[in-house]
């Protein structure tokens, strides 16, 4: 090959190599970006309510708070939009007080305070919170922003006495109450006197715990009625645990009260219960507050008008006891039967119900003696 040649192909392949280098060294175009969307993150609606809830005792105590607490939910299940602020085992008036103050501070507008040891602190706490509304349950206070609610328990009360006056073969009853309160010994003589009306020779003996939810206290009293020859008991306190499952160890009957899961503590010897169920009655009031149409009302509502119900039969019950129930459950409701109708005497004899007078809600509030027929003091 001639120099020349030579010289040329040189040429040419230094030529080459620089217009790859150039081509390497040539940045390809970036990938195209997606176009970036503005979005904003979801925010929960604010609710339309805010309720604060207080209850003495735990909310699962198959009794006074749990029923309370099952009410009070049953608006959020009616009122979707409605946040409700819950707190249980507030025991004394201090700690009430100091638990719905706080409630408001989170914002609550409804306050449904549940114990008798909530009622002055709330009624207190109203006129400091005008704009706050306030229920309470089972009280008699009332005010411009605080007003009362609670089921009618006496016809039951009387009711249940017809099944446990049916029942016994002792002839003796027990009934186990936390306090001497007005409303307690309505509840005693009521069942007294359903129970006598179907069995004159009844007599009811009642013990006093002088605590609402004193488990120790409650085994004691329940034991010592049942030694004192009662085979039936009852019971007016928050849980009604202690007392049902003590009565049925020792193979004696019992009566619920308060809400109707007490029947899982006497799968043997129960005979039946009542409960309170007023979610329906606190859903309408909390409607009120709402709509801004809530009034101050005494509100006091029946079994007839759901505010209560009843528990399934015990195993043993016969089936005349439970007709004679209904008969008595339907008598009352249709007003042939008037369970504090006079003439009705006290223990010592003296009326204190005169022939044709009936007992008004305030009258049954304020009882301070016990029927005849009674054993114990209603002091």
């Amino acid at each position: 090959m001639s120099k020349k040649i030579f010289s040329i192909l040189v040429v040419i392949l230094i030529a080459a190599l620089g217009l790859n280098a150039c081509a390497s060294a040539t940045p390809t175009a970036a990938p195209t970006a997606a176009p970036v969307v503005a979005t904003t993150a979801p925010t929960k609606a604010a609710p339309c309510l805010i309720i604060g809830a207080t209850y003495g005792g735990p909310i699962n105590d198959a009794g006074y708070n749990q029923a309370f607490h099952e009410s009070v939910m049953t608006i959020k299940k009616n009122i979707d939009c409605v946040q409700i602020i819950e707190a249980e085992n507030v025991y004394d008036e201090a700690g009430a007080t100091s638990t719905i103050e706080q409630m408001i501070k989170q914002g609550a507008k409804m306050i449904i305070a549940t114990a008798s040891s909530h009622q002055n602190p709330a009624f207190e706490l109203a006129k400091k919170y005008p704009d706050v509304i306030f229920e309470h349950a089972g009280g008699w206070l009332m005010g411009d922003n605080f007003a009362n609610f609670f089921g009618k328990p006496p016809d039951v009360w009387y009711a249940e006495g017809v099944a446990a006056g049916l029942m016994t073969k002792s002839n003796r009853l027990g009934f186990v109450a936390a306090f001497p309160l007005g409303w307690t010994l309505t509840f005693a003589n009521a069942f007294n006197l359903g129970a006598k009306s179907v069995n004159p020779k009844v007599v009811t003996e009642v013990k006093f715990t002088y605590a609402w939810g004193d488990s120790t206290k409650e085994a004691e009293v329940t034991n010592a009625l049942i030694n004192g020859g009662a085979d039936v008991i009852t019971m007016h306190v928050d849980s009604p645990a202690t007392v049902i499952s003590t009565a049925e160890s020792r193979g004696v009957y019992s009566i619920g009260f308060q809400n109707v899961a007490a029947k899982q503590f006497a799968p043997k010897y129960w005979i039946i219960g009542s409960g309170f169920t007023l979610g329906d009655k606190l859903t309408w009031l909390t409607s009120t507050v709402l709509d801004k149409t809530w009034k101050p009302i005494f509100l006091r509502c029946s079994l007839k008008e759901g505010c209560m119900n009843l528990s399934d039969w015990g195993p043993s019950v016969p089936q005349e006891v439970k007709d004679k129930f209904n008969q008595t459950v339907n008598d009352l409701d249709a007003g042939t039967i008037v369970a504090f109708k006079g003439p009705i005497k006290d223990q010592n004899g003296n009326v204190v119900v005169k022939a044709g007078e009936v007992l008004t809600d305030d009258q049954m509030s304020n009882v301070n003696w016990f029927v005849q027929g009674m054993v114990g003091s209603p002091k």
